[in-house]
């Protein structure tokens, strides 16, 4: 074998050797970039959102709803508005001095996320797909269901969707709401009003005999008229989801509430004092007759949250 045969056969080798390198890096580096981006922080996320630099962020509350939005010695109290602090607090909008409640009705409640009069909502807001054409829901944070509220008097003729059809009984609901849409398909004709207190209002003045909405909202009229009303077991419909509202244009915000609330499921899942199960025991747990426990929000993102930058000792 000649000299140059031998060099041509070291320079084939030498070749075919650089050419598997190569191609080793180049997978190499494939497998790299296929590795999962590292994750998005709460601080990251918050920058993103419309509520980053604000001073005080707004939220849209109920404010004649007992135990869950109302206004109490000229303090907002209730499970939502418990709901908004914590949010608010998770947020980086802890203490009054940094939160606002804003009050609004039912009917106005997705009008004041588009127009930017609020930054959320928590008011027994249930998800729907048609609202959601229109804003944002974090959630759900509750599971409820659309009952019936009589007077005392009527609690023995009022207790079927049927005796809720007969004219001679006058039914109130709340514009704009889910329990109003229920009724229609279930063929009860009724009276609408801006909210269902105007419905309470209405019944113990004579001018209604019955109110519809959902067994949280209703459950805090009960605590607060224990002998007047009576609720009917009459669940009609399927359950109520209760979401937080949020501007449609702002993903980055929702986001952040799902994973807060998310946090909030974790801790009662690993038998801590949640601040979910805090507010409820405070409010509505007393009142509601079946034992409620916060349901798993939907769509929550992988975030590294602020206590998982801190330092550890």
């Amino acid at each position: 074998m000649n000299s140059g045969s031998s060099q041509s056969r070291l320079r084939s080798v030498a070749t075919t050797l650089a050419v598997a390198l190569t191609l080793t890096l180049a997978a190499a580096a494939g497998c790299d970039s296929r590795q999962e981006p590292e994750l998005q922080s709460v601080q990251e996320k918050l920058r993103e959102s419309h509520i980053y630099g604000q001073t005080k962020l707004r939220i849209g509350v109920a404010t004649n709803e007992p135990l869950m939005g109302e206004l109490r010695n000229g303090q907002h109290a209730g499970f939502d508005v418990e709901i908004g602090r914590y949010i608010a607090a998770s947020l980086g909008y802890e203490g009054d001095q940094r939160l606002e409640f804003v009050s609004v009705a039912t009917e106005d409640r997705i009008p004041a996320l588009q127009g930017g009069t609020v930054d959320l909502v928590v008011s027994s807001f249930s998800i729907t797909e048609e609202r959601k054409k229109l804003v944002s829901f974090a959630g759900p944070y509750f599971v409820t269901t659309q009952e019936v509220m009589v007077s005392s008097r009527l609690k023995d003729k009022i207790r079927t969707i049927e005796d809720l059809r007969d004219p001679a009984y006058r039914v109130c609901t709340s514009g704009g709401s889910t329990t109003e849409a229920e009724l229609e398909k279930h063929q009860v004709k009724t009276f609408v009003v801006k909210d269902v207190g105007d419905c309470v209002d209405g019944i113990r003045k004579g001018r209604y005999d019955a109110v519809s909405s959902d067994e949280s909202i209703l459950a805090g009229f009960l605590a607060s008229f224990p002998k007047e009303f009576e609720i009917v077991d009459m669940p009609f419909g399927t359950s109520e989801l209760l979401g937080i509202g949020v501007p449609i244009g702002d993903p980055a915000l929702r986001d952040l509430v799902a994973f807060f609330l998310q946090k909030s499921y974790e801790q009662g899942r690993d038998g801590q004092a949640s601040p979910w199960q805090t507010a409820y025991n405070r409010t509505l747990g007393p009142w509601l007759r079946a034992e409620k426990r916060q349901p798993q929000p939907l769509e929550v993102p992988k975030l590294v949250d602020f206590d998982d930058k801190a330092p550890r000792r």
